[in-house]
């Protein structure tokens, strides 16, 4: 190699492959003349500051300039661009051109790649606390799920399973009219999130089941007439109101085998928010989807 080179391959060891053994670097191969490289400059900045927190980086290399660079990465054409971690290439993004195409693909790399950036360390520093609010709601204590759900939000007022637990908290004190305050809040893109969704599973379901006093009036109707459908539907939305979900997943699953299709699936419907709002993921929730689909196509 000539010095010309040698520096070159200094240079890019220097600005690419060492920041590449902790962080993902977006390698923009591209060239003054090139008017396609102009063009895709800016978002290529755009989304590397906006991933700047989860490790990743933006290095450009000139194609005029470092000539000997490009050969080595058969680069044909430009503008040509790479994600380098760890020294090694692990995605071409050339055909990304898009902020949204470049924001799907880095997403996917960061979920498959151990890489650490501000980001993954807060959410490594948040995920017991989470996980402390939703075992403190589950167990039936809203106030004090609520006081720990409104510290995160302070710690990471934009952390979508922190806002879900928080609305869900305010859905399990009674306060409705907050937690549909809150959901509204939210920008467009966060508010059709999953964890988000299952937050306003939460308020609808809480509307559409208002807490009743005395179970005894509905529990003597059902006794008295076990095919009355309505009467079964009343009673399971009262005693997951109470909380007592074994009991509603009972009558809403009784209602389903009667007639799936009693007042357009009402029962079956309720059944999949009461799931939504406990988790997909649960254990108890496993259980009662085989249940329901030993109803539906057994």
């Amino acid at each position: 190699m000539s010095e010309a080179e040698k520096a070159a391959v200094q240079e890019f060891r220097r600005d690419v492959v060492e920041p590449s053994m902790t962080k993902l670097v977006i390698v923009d191969f591209w060239a003054e003349w090139c008017g396609p490289c102009k063009a895709l400059a800016p978002v290529l900045e755009k989304v590397a500051a906006a991933y700047a927190d989860k490790g990743v980086v933006l290095a450009k290399v000139d194609t005029d300039k470092n000539q000997f660079i490009a050969a080595q990465f058969q680069v044909r054409s430009i503008p040509t661009v790479y994600a380098m971690f760890q020294g090694q290439l692990v995605a071409d993004l050339t055909n990304a051109r898009t902020e949204s195409q470049l924001r799907t693909t880095l997403d996917q790399l960061l979920r498959q790649l151990p890489i650490q950036g501000e980001a993954q360390s807060q959410e490594a520093e948040l995920e017991p606390l989470i996980a402390m609010g939703e075992e403190v709601l589950a167990s039936g204590d809203a106030q004090r799920a609520l006081s720990i759900f409104d510290q995160l939000v302070e710690m990471a007022p934009d952390h979508h399973a922190v806002l879900s637990g928080r609305i869900r908290a305010l859905v399990a004190a009674g306060d409705l009219a907050a937690a549909e305050a809150a959901i509204a809040a939210l920008p467009e893109d966060v508010a059709k999130l999953p964890d988000i969704e299952r937050a306003r599973s939460a308020v609808e379901l809480a509307k559409s089941a208002p807490e009743v006093s005395d179970l005894a009036p509905l529990e003597a109707a059902v006794a008295a007439d076990p095919a009355n459908l309505q009467a079964r539907y009343d009673l399971a939305n009262a005693q997951m109101a109470a909380g007592n979900r074994d009991a509603a997943a009972e009558g809403f699953l009784a209602i389903t085998a009667a007639d799936r299709e009693w007042n357009e699936g009402a029962a079956r419907q309720q059944l999949l928010k009461l799931f939504e709002v406990v988790g997909l993921e649960d254990p108890w929730v496993s259980q009662q989807r085989r249940k329901l689909s030993a109803i539906l196509f057994g």
